[in-house]
């Protein structure tokens, strides 16, 4: 959420310019994930990798805060922002984000198990896993909170102080990650899985006339079970059935879309319009991470047993419909407010036109280009981002989760998180239009898109809820 901020008004980048290289960022941060597996499965386990991974994202703040340091602006400035962000924070995040949730969710028994104190009574296990991602979730959140609403205040007085803290923090928290290894359940690697899956994929593929009749293509893949392959049968068909599963991920990158325009875009338009002197442009975003840590709790305590217990069964891909839904209408909220700050005086659309052709004198000094809209009218929409996250983000890791067999559990949350990549993949598209007049246009198309989306994915997929 600082970066867009610091770009635009320390580095003093375009709109456009800034959120293409912050969806560059989002990208490299996902498409490592697949590194992270691969790293992970292959060579030190989830333990080690997180450890290191984590190392290098804090080698990578201290990088940033150097370079953040005023003097050194003009010489190290954008050089060292993009090193930081590219080659050290984003390879960082990839390594610890395709790890970290399945390695918490690994620490629950595979089966039912009786619980620690009640007699008689039993602790299901596709509940828990779905209680553990959902306040995994919400513990990411909490530290989001925090730092929504520490750094950018203290950016006001220097930006190197404001990135020293996060830097700080993240120290600390190695430090107590490290000191209870002894108290976790770390599964050993077992060598590259992500590679023997596609290359099991590509040999089911070149074979699939030789299939069993009325088998998937995947079945193609069987071998004899004679050690000729390197897989066996069960290998075979555990991919088939992760490969069903993972088709529901294609639709993700246009809801990652979406969701990123709140780490720029979002704050493209804050910085425009009219809010208190303590208010930073990204400091809204602190409320999307409130909405989900408030809401987690009474999702989980109270809405989800009654339904369970009313027997409602609303499974992953309904919430995942759910999460669509909302995030939709979000979007739909966004275009109209977009709308009304063009509308709005003195600077209208920031083109240097008034509504009337007059010509408008634009301050080269962007926070000084505020239009009469105030940038609470922005709260709906952080308050439905954080609600569609909850739905859509945090069921989705569970859902990869939960659909692929043991020794795939790797690369399916890798294949998972690696469609946030895509999304800002077409964020980085999207980013040529980034600029005013455009966003009305741009938050319309993406309402549209999702609409779309969201109406193929329920019609597609529905039925997974009654299999998985």
């Amino acid at each position: 959420m600082l970066f867009q901020r610091y770009m635009l008004t320390h580095l003093m980048l375009s709109k456009g310019s800034a959120t293409a290289i912050s969806r560059g960022f989002s990208f490299l941060s996902y498409i490592t994930t697949i590194f992270g597996a691969i790293v992970a499965d292959k060579w030190l386990g989830k333990f080690k990798t997180i450890l290191i991974f984590a190392i290098l994202y804090t080698a990578g703040l201290v990088l940033l805060t150097v370079s953040s340091i005023d003097s050194l602006k003009d010489s190290l400035g954008l050089p060292g922002f993009i090193v930081a962000l590219y080659c050290m924070i984003s390879w960082g995040t990839g390594g610890i984000k395709s790890n970290v949730s399945t390695f918490a969710a690994e620490q629950i028994p595979t089966e039912d198990f009786p619980h620690a104190t009640k007699a008689k009574v039993t602790i299901n296990h596709a509940i828990t896993v779905e209680r553990v991602f959902r306040y995994f979730y919400m513990a990411i959140n909490i530290g989001g909170m925090l730092g929504q609403a520490i750094t950018p205040a203290v950016s006001a007085k220097a930006w190197d102080l404001a990135f020293m803290i996060p830097a700080i923090v993240f120290v600390i928290g190695i430090i107590i990650f490290a000191l209870g290894r002894s108290k976790y359940y770390d599964r050993p690697p077992k060598g590259n899985i992500l590679g023997q899956t596609f290359r099991c994929t590509i040999y089911a593929f070149r074979n699939r006339k030789n299939r069993v009749p009325g088998t998937h293509w995947i079945q193609g893949a069987v071998s004899a079970n004679d050690g000729s392959l390197e897989w066996d049968n069960k290998f075979v068909d555990d991919l088939e059935r992760t490969y069903h599963a993972c088709k529901v991920f294609l639709v993700y990158p246009v809801y990652w879309a979406l969701y990123n325009n709140m780490n720029d875009n979002f704050v493209n338009m804050a910085i425009n319009m009219t809010r208190p002197s303590w208010l930073k442009p990204e400091q809204l975003s602190f409320v999307n991470s409130a909405v989900i840590v408030i809401f987690i709790p009474i999702l989980d305590i109270i809405v989800f047993p009654l339904l369970r217990k009313a027997g409602f069964k609303l499974g992953p891909v309904n919430r995942i419909i759910i999460g669509f839904s909302i995030v939709t209408f979000c979007f739909i909220y966004v275009t109209v407010l977009q709308h009304f700050l063009y509308e709005s005086g003195p600077y209208y659309n920031f083109t240097g036109k008034g509504p009337d052709g007059q010509t408008i004198d634009i301050p080269s000094d962007i926070s000084l280009v505020i239009n009469d809209i105030s940038i609470w009218t922005q709260l709906p929409a952080y308050i439905l981002i954080g609600i569609s996250e909850i739905f859509a983000s945090a069921t989705g890791l569970e859902f990869a989760f939960r659909s692929a067999a043991p020794e795939l559990k790797s690369v399916v949350m890798s294949l998972f998180l690696a469609t946030n990549a895509f999304g800002s993949l077409i964020g980085m598209v999207l980013a040529i239009w980034s600029n005013d007049p455009n966003f009305v246009y741009l938050y319309a198309a993406q309402a549209v898109a999702m609409f779309i989306v969201t109406i193929l994915f329920a019609w597609k997929f529905a039925y997974l809820d009654n299999v998985i």
